[in-house]
């Protein structure tokens, strides 16, 4: 696999190679017109948009721009306008920490926190440079640490030195260094601190430096909102109406890059080697690979890497407010392609491979996975699948009975009525292509593997209910975090349900789904002596001791 990925890379960026491997893309005029009814789906008459472009063998085969940049004064979204790429900012800041190792100021193997020794001292394995780059030190998610304060990360405006703060009274990883991967802000946000700190400029400075080598002349990171250089395409969300707001924001290194169309289009250039550069060959070529000597190997120097419908490509996609972007790499294709967007509407995403989908003509999401069960298996009654169903990520189904009526229960929806399809498959009600097929996993254990038009069947575990033994009340109480100065109440109601207070007025309910467990919105709480340990998406093993 690792040679196969290799030669892939060497092709991209050695196009003369393809000559004889890969098709030349010549649009016609239908063809044109499809992918400008996939790029402009989601841009009605006078609502704000998108760019977009498609290159090959590092050349522009396709360049659009549909929708407003600023609906204030109707000015529309042109090759100058400068988008927040979010993101996709982390390959840049990959990069700026190649010129360095380059330069050997850095190493891989550097301890991080040999810049930063207030930094986890009670952590005795080594989180290095390459950890940060591969998303595998175990360094929480500042973003979901600001939320579980109940801080709305938008409206506010901190700052690197504050999310150095943050990371310094942390006490745990997620995980130990190199134990696994899980995607986290505050690796990349390090970053940018690192490269201050190993070059004696300010990141800023130092990108500006960097990004004038790559001739990418309006693209620049954001330390201080208030002197960001326009023409910006504003952010707009749609509730209703089209509403903007005000960018307040100053971290950066993990995003907060504004950046125009025409600039990604000359890095996309620059990597296929079509357009000139001050950075050296060597360092452009291994920016699109894995991290040498890293264990993960989905993630690199600010890209990911997988397989689309059989087609191994490198990405990313960037998402803040209703800014939104993504860049997909497809090697053996020689293709690249590149979405920004300033609506909240649009889902690039889903859009740029509907682009790829159309111009490689692969086969649509409907007919590339399983929306629905292969066969019909033996007979399950209602009463047998009442209770509730968890993934390993601890995402949970609840099959209850009110009046009568099977329902589904997940957290943050609404509850969806079911109908019993075949002897062992249910459907909801009200939309028959949202499939439950109900079966045994080799453990003997009740699962049910959900269906649906767009996403792949995933599988959920039935847990075993509580006996009538079990002290609920045993988990009340008061919980505290030192790390973020979180504190909260515990207190049963019912059955598995229980009451959660945290801060004057937050209040939400509990589901205790095992003698040890319990889920409360999008977190889990696993309870120990005297202790629990709270887990969300990016942030694992947050300690509270029971006072």
């Amino acid at each position: 696999m690792t040679k196969y990925f290799f030669t892939c890379w060497m092709l991209l960026v050695f196009p003369a190679l393809l000559l004889g491997q890969s098709k030349a893309f010549e649009l016609q005029l239908k063809q044109i017109q499809k992918l400008d009814s996939i790029a402009s789906q989601d841009v009605p008459v006078g609502a704000p948009g998108i760019a977009t472009a498609i290159l090959q063998d590092g050349k522009v085969i396709y360049e659009r721009y549909f929708g407003l940049a600023d609906l204030t004064d109707s000015v529309r979204i042109g090759p100058s306008s400068r988008f927040n790429i979010a993101s996709n900012a982390k390959q840049f800041t990959a990069l700026a920490i190649q010129l360095l190792i380059d330069q050997k100021i850095l190493r891989l193997e550097d301890d991080v926190r040999s810049y930063f020794p207030l930094l986890f001292p009670g952590i005795k394995e080594k989180i290095t440079v390459r950890h940060l780059l591969t998303h595998s030190s175990g360094i929480r998610d500042c973003y979901d640490l600001w939320s579980l304060q109940g801080l709305t990360w938008w409206k506010n405006t901190f700052s690197n030195a504050e999310v150095l703060a943050l990371m310094s009274r942390q006490e745990d990883l997620n995980f130990k260094p190199s134990e696994k991967y899980l995607y986290s802000n505050s690796n990349y946000i390090l970053l940018a601190l690192l490269v201050e700190k190993a070059s004696g400029k300010t990141f800023v400075d130092f990108t500006q430096e960097m990004f004038e080598a790559l001739n990418m002349p309006h693209t620049s990171f954001v330390s201080d909102y208030k002197h960001i250089q326009g023409p910006i395409a504003r952010s707009y969300f749609n509730f209703g109406t089209w509403t903007t707001y005000d960018w307040i924001w100053n971290v950066h290194g993990d995003g907060n890059l504004f950046s125009t169309l025409t600039d990604q289009i000359q890095w996309e250039k620059v990597i296929a080697g079509t357009a000139k550069s001050r950075i050296e060959r060597k360092i452009i070529l291994q920016s699109q690979q894995w991290v040498a000597g890293a264990k993960v190997q989905n993630y690199g120097y600010g890209l990911e890497f997988g397989t689309y419908k059989g087609l191994d490509y490198a990405f990313h996609e960037g998402a803040t407010g209703a800014w939104k972007a993504t860049v997909v790499r497809f090697p053996v294709k020689a293709v690249s392609m590149i979405t920004l967007t300033n609506t909240g509407k649009s889902k690039p995403y889903s859009q740029t491979r509907q682009m790829a989908d159309y111009l490689f003509a692969l086969p649509n999401g409907k007919a590339f996975f399983l929306t629905k069960p292969k066969e019909i298996g033996k007979y399950i009654a209602e009463e047998e699948i009442m209770g509730i169903y968890l993934t390993e990520s601890d995402f949970a189904f609840t099959f209850v009975k009110k009046n009568g009526k099977l329902f589904l229960r997940r957290v943050g929806r609404n509850d969806v009525e079911l109908e019993r399809e075949s002897d062992n498959v249910f459907r909801q009600k009200f939309d028959p292509y949202f499939k439950q097929e109900f079966t045994t996993n080799a453990n003997g254990e009740m699962q049910v593997t959900a269906y649906y038009t767009s996403h792949a069947p995933y599988s959920l575990t039935k847990t075993k209910a509580l006996g009538n033994h079990f002290d609920y009340k045993s988990l009340e109480g008061e919980y505290f975090n030192a790390e973020t100065d979180v504190r909260f109440s515990i207190k049963y109601l019912k059955g598995n349900n229980f009451q959660i207070h945290s801060g004057k007025d937050s209040k939400t309910n509990g589901l205790l789904v095992s003698e040890h467990k319990m889920l409360v919105d999008f977190y889990s709480l696993v309870f120990s002596e005297k202790e629990l340990f709270l887990n969300g998406e990016r942030i694992k093993q947050v300690r509270f001791r029971k006072e």
